[in-house]
């Protein structure tokens, strides 16, 4: 098989959804089908020995929640699949947001029983922002919920965009049947099972046949009619609107019963774009050229806690990525070997001999990387749109036990570089700050700071309304300004000037006050070479 069709047969994608709505259920059940697990893991429950697979650290485990990005990787159906699922917690979203630079489509998770919820809203403007093609997947069929057209209507208007549902449901909660295949014109009976992925499809020629009325009785009439309401307001499916994110098919099914996955999925790996291309500071990047490059997405510290390793994933955008070969690090100016790139099943890793476009690797890191670091065979080039949110809460870090300086400071230093939160450092004194855009992101970073590195610290709050990197071509009112407000102005980790304003009247009163600078409440993570 030549590298162009090995790259058409990659599918690299996120699973995203608000909190609940079932998004690491359906992500281990891919992992069932695909045959990469044998059994699922219960997420929800800090009691059960079977953990999800794709929730490994213990903090997830403890609290039933994902809390950082997971890398699973899977062959299915001839094809080679990336599955990235993201918290769904809204307190880590950036990390969410980051993850999306690195795939190529997103299936999105909706709950039947609550529709569209607010971080449903939030994750799909950031789709929306980047043109990324969306399935969405209503799940918990198996559960009394919303009427299945006033659904899809609620997800036109609150997720702006058109939907086309491609499986219609027959009832819901306790009288569910199963669904309608419409892409493939199949009927899917549902039967509770938690266990087996095996169903029951009937293959039949029309929905007028009377063997509908056998199997599904006074149902087969509410049916058809769904069904004829459905081909007559929606348009045809086309592909090429769903690849250029114009719409959203839409599936119906059950995660926690195994019911629906299978038409998803392998309407998925048929329908999903492949790796595409990607854009840099000085061009575009197609996926089937020969030259390797690549850009760090994520950065996790302690994955194997007996090692204490850090890896940072690697997105491949073009050419083939090979183990042992030298590669430039555009940011740093030096080539680096990597002895030991890896694949991984969450936190399961094993050794790769290459990967190609839409492959994620984990690379051993001993501090040299960043996320947004590009990789080459030594093209110049920066990879754009790997963003840094302002935060929206703040904490002073004070050391709680003076003899574990080093740890703590190792540990605040890899935790901020992962992007579990933002350092400032603020002068005279040279005070940590942390800014978040939640609070459970500092319960993360007590509890890893204590379980990891053997460190405690307080975090004391501190009145900052907002972070806003600072940037003009008018050097002498940017020094102006930054010794005005000499009290307040911190640096992030890349040394860039930081204006922690005091409220929301200081913070407008300076923009007003000095229209020559640029306030930035979004800034991507830098990347100029040193």
């Amino acid at each position: 098989m030549s590298i162009k069709e090995e790259i058409e047969k990659r599918r690299t994608f996120a699973i995203i959804s608000h909190p609940d709505a079932g998004k690491t259920t359906l992500t281990e059940k891919f992992l069932l089908f695909g045959g990469a697990i044998q059994t699922a893991g219960a997420v929800k429950s800090n009691k059960v020995k079977n953990h999800a697979a794709s929730d490994f650290m213990e903090i997830e485990r403890q609290r039933g929640i994902s809390v950082a990005t997971s890398v699973m990787g899977f062959e299915y159906r001839g094809y080679k699949i990336n599955l990235l699922d993201t918290p769904g917690h809204k307190d880590f979203a950036e990390d969410t947001y980051r993850t999306l630079t690195a795939v190529d489509s997103v299936i999105l998770v909706v709950d039947c029983v609550k529709g569209v919820e607010e971080q449903t809203q939030r994750l799909m403007e950031v789709c929306r922002m980047r043109n990324t093609p969306v399935m969405i997947f209503v799940n918990k069929l198996d559960r009394p919920g919303k009427d299945p057209f006033d659904l899809l209507d609620e997800l036109e208007t609150k997720l702006n965009i058109k939907v086309r549902p491609l499986s219609w449901p027959i009832n819901m909660g306790s009288d569910f049947k199963g669904v309608y295949n419409l892409y493939r014109q199949h009927l899917d009976l549902f039967s509770p099972n938690k266990t087996s992925i095996e169903t029951n499809v009937v293959a039949i020629d029309s929905l007028y046949t009377p063997e509908l009325d056998e199997i599904i009785g006074r149902d087969a009439d509410d049916l058809r009619e769904s069904v004829d309401l459905v081909e007559g307001v929606y348009e045809p499916f086309e592909l090429e609107s769903y690849r250029e994110a114009r719409v959203a098919p839409v599936f119906f099914g059950s995660a926690l019963n195994n019911f629906g996955i299978r038409e998803l999925l392998d309407t998925f790996v048929e329908i999903a774009p492949p790796p595409g291309p990607k854009i840099t500071g000085s061009r575009t990047v197609r996926a089937d050229e020969e030259g390797f490059s690549g850009f760090v997405f994520k950065i996790h510290a302690n994955l194997d806690a007996r090692h204490r390793d850090r890896i940072a994933f690697l997105r491949v955008c073009s050419g083939r990525f090979q183990r042992n070969k030298l590669y430039h690090h555009v940011r740093l100016n030096k080539n680096l070997r990597f002895n030991n790139p890896y694949s991984f099943l969450g936190n399961e890793k094993s050794v790769t001999e290459d990967a190609l476009p839409g492959d994620v690797v984990g690379l051993y890191d001993t501090n040299n990387f960043k996320i947004g670091d590009t990789l080459s065979e030594g093209e110049i080039m920066m990879f754009k749109g790997i963003p840094s949110f302002s935060p929206e809460i703040f904490r002073e870090v004070v050391n709680a036990n003076p003899m574990k300086t080093k740890q703590l400071e190792k540990g605040i230093s890899q935790l901020t570089d992962e992007g579990v939160a933002q350092l400032f450092t603020l002068q005279p004194g040279n005070r940590k700050i942390i800014g978040t855009v939640g609070e459970l992101q500092f319960d993360v970073i007590r509890f890893r700071l204590e379980g990891e590195y053997g460190a405690s610290c307080n975090l004391y709050p501190l009145p900052i309304h907002k972070a806003c990197w600072l940037t003009s071509d008018n050097t002498q009112k940017l020094r102006e300004f930054m010794q005005r407000k000499s009290n307040h102005i911190a640096y992030d980790k890349d040394e860039r000037p930081v204006y922690l304003a005091e409220s929301e009247y200081m913070l407008t009163s300076a923009m007003r006050q000095y229209p020559e600078i640029q306030f930035h409440f979004i800034s991507e993570h830098s990347q100029e070479t040193a």
